[in-house]
C-alpha cells in the first residue's frame, strides 16, 4: 500500500521516514517530493509497503504524531487527479 506522508519538516530524509515507518513492518520504498529547480523538499511524501495491514498500523501508529517537531499526516495515498480544469473548446 502506497501512503501519503504531509507536514514533513523540511529537513526530514528518506532515511528519517524509512526509519520511522520501519517499526511497522517493511519499507519497500521511500520518494520523499522536492522541488524540481531548488531540490529543497516540498514537505510531503510517500512510503510504500507490501503488506497492507503492516501499512494501515503505520497509518494508524503514525499520523498525528510529532516527526522532529511536526505534527505529520499519514494517510492512503489517492490516485493523481487532473488538477488542471478542462477548457472548452468551441
Amino acid at each position: 500500500m502506497k501512503m501519503y506522508v504531509g507536514n514533513l519538516p523540511y529537513s526530514v530524509t528518506t532515511d528519517d521516514l524509512k526509519e520511522a515507518f520501519s517499526a511497522y513492518g517493511t519499507v519497500a520504498s521511500v520518494d520523499l517530493i522536492t522541488d524540481r529547480h531548488s531540490g529543497e523538499s516540498k514537505g510531503f511524501g510517500f512510503v510504500e509497503m507490501d503488506n497492507n495491514s503492516e501499512a494501515d498500523a503505520a497509518i494508524k501508529g503514525l499520523n498525528g504524531t510529532s516527526l522532529q517537531g511536526r505534527n505529520i499526516k499519514v494517510n492512503q495515498a489517492q490516485p493523481k487527479s487532473n488538477s488542471r480544469p478542462q477548457r472548452k473548446r468551441y
